[in-house]
Parts: structure tokens; C-alpha cells; sequence
């Protein structure tokens, strides 16, 4: 307990301090000024649309860089001060990013009208808006890469600069063009805001001017994508899986009881993006690298254990505050058209609490690469979330989208739980030192 108090003290508040807790700030103000913008601007069936483009969104973007940005700035780090193998890395991620999204790019552009007719069913004509995407796409995964690397070279006072930047400059043009455009305008906000924080790319370039030259089409290396493998097949499954996922159940909501419903249900999920968000960082910033450290299941144990004391109790009362004061966050956050998503609190909660429940202990599969364990799970959750959630909304129409929400994320928290419930709750011998 005491050795977590003073890793959070002298490492993670002060990271968060410097770097994520501004950008989090930032980003959920601006959710909420954006959130508040479509409610008034365009409505419920706006919000639905938005979210299905979102989610597309968010898997095509993970996508074109690869899955590869967590492995670049571990490897980065590693080597920096090695010019060959930092060489060898650079020009491995930069080709497989660029042959990546230059194909992705392709790929919408000339499939349009498919895309279209999925995200937004045939009711809608928004192509102009997937081929924006295609056009835009190779600029984002640029301007990941760079970032990356200004981050595994630890230039956080940069970073911090260029994402409070990044977000005001994405803000203002998400608001100016909803308040001119109504949901065209929201609709080309969410594919040009990502790439336009060229300032990402510049600074990068700036910096590093000298590491343009490290960057060689004969410097590919195999090695470096073996080890990047599997940090890219684990950023993948989740990043594709659960956008995909959400369309199909927001599709099917459409479907079966309208365009408005499915509305509510997205406004439910941002709200919960939201409040997950500084957890989420907080996780990745101690868990992760905690995990990774740790070589004994006794040790394990006390660190899960650790942090179900110290940050659970705070996530409980912030839900519960949450929770009690959904009617007034309806009335800040969207309008009264949006009163029916007070109902969805509840069962959106408790699937969250399981999802924070389970995620401290999901990252040791991170930590000690236990790729065939999370994939595994991975695909079972999203499997039950999908047929749950058209079970439940059969039989309970809309609330039956959040029901199955939280009985996916709950049986998704036992499975963990037995899977590690010997390290967690069974008898460790006092001499033993070795992993698990």
C-alpha cells in the first residue's frame, strides 16, 4: 500500500499533472461544449449518426497507424541512444504506417457508397463524408508517428503544447462548422479535426530534423516488426472489435426502434467516455508498467489489491454523484429532447464498475504478453456484448442496450477472476519468487 502511495505521489500525479491530467481536462470540456452543440443543433438522430462515423472512426484510425503506437514509444525509448537499431525501428514503423493507411485510404475512397450504406444505412447519402475520411487518413497516421516518437524521446512539455493546441484548434472547428452546417457540418468536423493538428508533424519535424535522415526504405527491419507483432495484434483486437461491435448493436437499434432511440444511447456512452477517461490514463500510466515489473504472484496480488482500495472507493462515489445527478448532466451536458437516456444510468454504471473492475487485472495480460489469454477474451466479450445486447433489446427495447452492456463486462470480470484466482486468492508459498 504504501509502496503504491509513493509511486503515485512522486511518479503518476506528477506525469498526470504535466501531461494527461490537462489533456483529459481538456478533452472532456470540449466533449461537453461539442456534446452540448449537437444536442441543440441537430438532436438525438444527429447523435446516432455521429456515433456510428465515430466508431468507424476510431477503428480505421487504429488501422492505418497499424496498432502500433504503444510499441513505438516503448521501442523508441529503448533505443534512442542506439543510431542503428533506432534506424532500423524508425524506418519499420514509418513504411509499414505509410504502405498502411495509403492502402486504408484507397480502400474508402473507391468503396464509398459500401462504407456509407453500413455506418449510415441507405437512408442516408454522407460518401462525400468517407471520402473526406480516405483523403485526410494518411495525414492522421503521419502526425500519430511523429507524436510517437516525440514521446518516446520523452518531449511530454511538447506533447502537452501540441494536444492543448490540437484540442482548441478541433473545438472551435467542431462548434463553427455544427453552428453553420448542422450534422454535415458535425459529420466533416469528426474526420478533418484528427489530421488537422499538423502543428503535430511540424514540431516533430523541427526538433528532429535529423531523424529524417534515419529513415530508410533499406533500413526495414524484420526483427523490429516481430517484436512490434504482438503489440500490434493486442491494440487491434480491441480498437476494431468494440467500434464494430457498437455499429452493428446502434444499427440494429435503428433498425428495430428508431433512429432517436439509438441517439439516447450514444448520448448514454459519451457521458460514460467521459467519466472512464481519467481512470483509463491513470491505469496506463501505473498498472501497465507496474505489471510488467512484477515477477511473483504474491506481488501481484498486493498491487491489485492495492488498487482496489485506494481508487475504487474514489470511481464508486464519482459514479454515485454521477449517478444521483443524472437529470441535471441531461440538462447541461444535451436538452430535454434528451430526457429519456436518465433511464440508461444505472445499468451503464454498474457495467462500467465491472469494465474498471476488470481492466486491473486484463493488463497483466499486457504486461506479460499473454497474447493468446487476451485475444481469447477479447473476442468472447464482444461476442456476448453482441448477443446479449439484441437479446436484451428485444426483450427490453431500449434499456436493453445498457443491460447488455453491463452483463457483458460482468461475466467478462468473473472470467478474469477465475482465471487468475490463485494468484489473487490462493495459498503462495513463502519461498516463491518466481513468475507465474
Amino acid at each position: 500500500m504504501k509502496k503504491f502511495f509513493n509511486y503515485i505521489n512522486s511518479e503518476v500525479l506528477v506525469k498526470a499533472a504535466n501531461l494527461n491530467m490537462a489533456n483529459i481536462s481538456i478533452k472532456i470540456i470540449a466533449g461537453i461544449l461539442i456534446s452540448k452543440f449537437i444536442a441543440v443543433y441537430i438532436g438525438p438522430q444527429g447523435m446516432a449518426l455521429l456515433g456510428n462515423l465515430r466508431n468507424f472512426l476510431r477503428a480505421l484510425q487504429s488501422l492505418s497507424i497499424s496498432g502500433l503506437y504503444n510499441g513505438v514509444v516503448k521501442f523508441v525509448s529503448q533505443v534512442k541512444d542506439d543510431s542503428v537499431e533506432l534506424s532500423k525501428t524508425l524506418s519499420t514503423v514509418f513504411y509499414l504506417g505509410f504502405f498502411s493507411s495509403m492502402l486504408l485510404a484507397f480502400l474508402c475512397y473507391y468503396n464509398a457508397e459500401l462504407i456509407n450504406d453500413i455506418i449510415f444505412t441507405e437512408n442516408y447519402n454522407y460518401v462525400y463524408i468517407i471520402e473526406t475520411l480516405a483523403i485526410v487518413l494518411p495525414f492522421y497516421a503521419l502526425n500519430m508517428f511523429t507524436f510517437s516518437i516525440m514521446n518516446g524521446f520523452s518531449k511530454h512539455k511538447y506533447l502537452l503544447l501540441i494536444n492543448i493546441l490540437g484540442q482548441i484548434m478541433g473545438l472551435l472547428v467542431t462548434l463553427l462548422l455544427i453552428h453553420q452546417e448542422n450534422i454535415n457540418g458535425a459529420l466533416l468536423a469528426m474526420v478533418i479535426t484528427p489530421a488537422l493538428n499538423l502543428s503535430i508533424t511540424l514540431v516533430g519535424i523541427a526538433f528532429r530534423r535529423n531523424l529524417m535522415a534515419s529513415v530508410k526504405i533499406t533500413k526495414i527491419s524484420l526483427s523490429v516488426l516481430n517484436k512490434l507483432s504482438p503489440y500490434m495484434i493486442m491494440a487491434l483486437v480491441g480498437a476494431i472489435a468494440l467500434p464494430i461491435v457498437t455499429i452493428i448493436i446502434r444499427n440494429y437499434l435503428i433498425e428495430e426502434i428508431g433512429l432517436k432511440s439509438a441517439g439516447y444511447w450514444t448520448a448514454m456512452t459519451r457521458i460514460s467516455d467521459y467519466y472512464l477517461m481519467f481512470f483509463n490514463s491513470m491505469m496506463a500510466l501505473y498498472i501497465l508498467p507496474r505489471f510488467s515489473e512484477i515477477n511473483s504472484r504474491l506481488e501481484f496480488r498486493k498491487e491489485v489489491f492495492s488498487f482496489y482500495k485506494t481508487m475504487m472507493p474514489a470511481f464508486l462515489v464519482l459514479v454515485l454523484i454521477i449517478y444521483f445527478s443524472r437529470s441535471l448532466l441531461i440538462n447541461i451536458l444535451f436538452t430535454e429532447d434528451f430526457r429519456p437516456v436518465e433511464d440508461l444510468f444505472g445499468y451503464q454504471i454498474l457495467g462500467d464498475i465491472a469494465r474498471v473492475l476488470s481492466m486491473v487485472i486484463a493488463y497483466q495480460f499486457l504486461a506479460k504478453k499473454m497474447f493468446t489469454h487476451f485475444l481469447i477474451l477479447e473476442v468472447f466479450l464482444f461476442v456476448i456484448m453482441y448477443f446479449s445486447s439484441i437479446y436484451l433489446i428485444d426483450e427490453f427495447g431500449l434499456k436493453g442496450a445498457v443491460m447488455g452492456h453491463c452483463l457483458s463486462y460482468f461475466m467478462y470480470f468473473g472470467i478474469i477472476v477465475l482465471l487468475f484466482s490463485s494468484s489473487l486468492f490462493g495459498v503462495i508459498p513463502e519461498e516463491e519468487i518466481d513468475g507465474y
